[in-house]
């Protein structure tokens, strides 16, 4: 009983935090809708209020963390530690990503499933604008997830179970749209959980030399980013169409890999090391002290 307890506790503060942050965001969101037509499309309103939203969030954190908490260093708590390791994680996991679609669709083509196009002519600009968009998601929706709801789900939760809450909520929030589009997407809902385990699985993941292995959002968010980035660059760079040989729950329902097999597949063979080499659970440091956290299993 008092696990549950506890974990409705941590889904309260999580509730209460996010009710908040709606609250204040709500008049400044009316504002940048108000002009639209006039001065700017619909989109790009949808844009500027998600935006104007995450930097809300950036700046309640500190204050949520150091009140309700105590965390002297919320961002730092939460794996966002600036330090040269952090972008080497990164890069790691960026290239992990990136590799892992480009493999997808090269087993696919040869396995004669996709078949090469004719590039866009704007393909090196699709390059550079995927990295910039893959980064700015990675860096969003990890911060958010995988360090602080996933923080806020380990003070109450089992290990394993916070796994699984934080996974499927990231799907399910994945899933908030028109109940139409839920229906026609809803094949990619099992991908999502899949990924945002394996996410998990690298936020748990420690780093760095020996005797000062951390555990940061470095690699959740490289490999975020690097999903993202690779996907973009074959479907918007038009690098690869499938052929229609094999039924589309195979190679992905709507061309999505996250709808089919074979996009299920790579992110499990992703998701396996970083399980074998994380922690049962994410160690929060705080930055300051002179010795290392333990981490025994």
């Amino acid at each position: 009983m008092s696990h549950i307890l506890c974990a409705l506790l941590a889904w309260l503060r999580i509730f209460l935090f996010l009710l908040g942050l709606s609250v204040l965001w709500s008049p400044i969101a009316l504002s940048v809708y108000w002009p639209r037509g006039w001065l700017y499309g619909t989109s790009v309103a949808q844009s500027v209020a998600l935006a104007l939203l995450y930097i809300g969030f950036l700046i309640g954190l500190p204050f949520w963390g150091k009140q309700v908490h105590g965390w002297k260093h919320p961002f730092a708590w939460c794996g966002l530690r600036l330090d040269p390791q952090f972008f080497r994680d990164l890069g790691v996991a960026l290239c992990i990503g990136v590799l892992g679609v480009f493999s997808l669709f090269g087993i696919e083509t040869a396995l004669g499933w996709a078949q090469p196009s004719t590039p866009s002519p704007r393909l090196a600009f699709f390059v550079f604008e995927g990295l910039l968009v893959a980064i700015a998601i990675g860096f969003a929706e990890e911060m958010l997830f995988r360090g602080w709801i996933l923080a806020e789900l380990e003070k109450g939760c089992a290990p394993m179970t916070a796994l699984v809450m934080n996974a499927l909520f990231f799907a399910a929030v994945h899933f908030i749209k028109p109940w139409d589009e839920i229906l026609r997407s809803l094949p990619q809902f099992l991908g999502l959980v899949v990924l945002g385990m394996a996410l998990v699985w690298a936020r748990r993941s420690p780093t760095g030399s020996a005797g000062k292995r951390l555990t940061r959002l470095g690699y959740p968010m490289g490999l975020h980013a690097g999903l993202v980035w690779g996907y973009y660059i074959v479907n918007v760079g038009n690098l690869s169409a499938y052929t229609g040989k094999v039924p589309e729950w195979i190679t992905g329902i709507g061309d999505n890999p996250l709808a089919g097999l074979m996009g299920l597949l790579l992110l499990s063979l992703i998701a396996w090391p970083f399980s074998k080499q994380a922690k049962p659970k994410t160690v929060y440091a705080d930055p300051v002290r002179t010795e290392p956290p333990e981490f025994n299993r």
